[in-house]
C-alpha cells in the first residue's frame, strides 16, 4: 500500500517544502541580478523624483533629470575614459632591438651631453634615437623590435620626401658608429642635429589628412 504524503503538514515540514521548492533551478534563474537591482534603484529614484515634484514646473524637473544624467556620464568618462587615453598617449614604444623607452627630451639631453664631452659616436647615436622617437611619437612611422636604422629612414621618407637623402645619410652614420666601430665627427653630429630639429617642426606630406596615418618600418635582416 502506497504511503500518502500528508496534506496538512506542521510548520517545520511546510517550511522545508517551501525551501525545497524555491531551490529548484527555475526559481534560482528568476532571481534578479545585481544589474537588475541597480536599474530598479534608478527607476525608483526617478519615480520618487517625479512623484514629489508636484509643485515644480515640468521643464524644471526635465532639466534636473538631464543634468543628473549628464553628470553621471561625465563622471564615468573622467573615471574610466581619461586614464585609458592617458595611458595610450604616454605609452612609450621601444626603439630598435634594445627596447629603448626614453622620451624625446631625455634623448636630446643625452646627445647634447655626449657632444659636450666630445663623445661623437654616443652623441650621434643618441641624436638619431631622438629623431626616431619624435617621428614615432607623432604617429608618422611605426617601428617594431628589430627595426633597423635603414628601415626607419625608408619609412620616414614617406612623410618627409624632401629629406629622403638626408635620412638615408644619418641612418648610415648611426649604423657606422653603433655597429661598425666608426668614430663619428662633430660635423656628422651637427648634420644630424640640424635634420632632427628641422623634421620636428616640418609638416608631414599630405597633412592633415595623412598626418594621422603612419608608415611602417619593417624589420630587415
Amino acid at each position: 500500500m502506497l504511503a500518502l504524503t500528508p496534506l496538512d503538514p506542521d510548520a517545520p515540514e511546510a517550511r522545508r517544502w517551501l525551501e525545497d521548492e524555491l531551490s529548484k533551478p527555475e526559481y534560482q534563474n528568476a532571481k534578479p541580478t545585481a544589474f537588475d537591482l541597480a536599474m530598479q534603484a534608478v527607476r525608483d529614484w526617478f519615480a520618487e523624483l517625479f512623484s514629489g515634484a508636484g509643485g515644480v514646473p515640468a521643464p524644471v524637473v526635465t532639466l534636473i533629470v538631464v543634468l543628473a544624467v549628464a553628470a553621471i556620464v561625465l563622471v564615468a568618462f573622467l573615471v574610466f575614459g581619461v586614464p585609458r587615453l592617458r595611458r595610450r598617449r604616454h605609452a612609450a614604444v621601444p626603439l630598435f632591438d634594445d627596447g629603448d623607452l626614453r622620451g624625446l627630451a631625455e634623448l636630446r639631453r643625452a646627445a647634447e651631453l655626449a657632444a659636450a664631452n666630445g663623445d661623437w659616436p654616443l652623441a650621434i647615436e643618441e641624436r638619431f634615437r631622438a629623431l626616431v622617437r619624435n617621428t614615432v611619437d607623432r604617429d608618422l612611422v611605426q617601428v617594431h623590435p628589430g627595426t633597423t636604422a635603414h628601415a626607419f629612414a625608408t619609412a620616414a621618407a614617406a612623410p618627409f620626401p624632401a629629406h629622403e637623402h638626408e635620412l638615408a645619410a644619418v641612418a648610415a652614420e648611426f649604423d657606422g658608429v653603433r655597429y661598425l666601430g666608426g668614430q663619428g665627427s662633430a660635423a656628422g653630429y651637427e648634420r644630424l642635429s640640424t635634420l632632427e630639429g628641422e623634421l620636428a617642426v616640418t609638416r608631414p606630406a599630405g597633412a592633415p589628412e595623412a598626418s594621422g596615418s603612419h608608415a611602417e618600418a619593417e624589420a630587415i635582416g
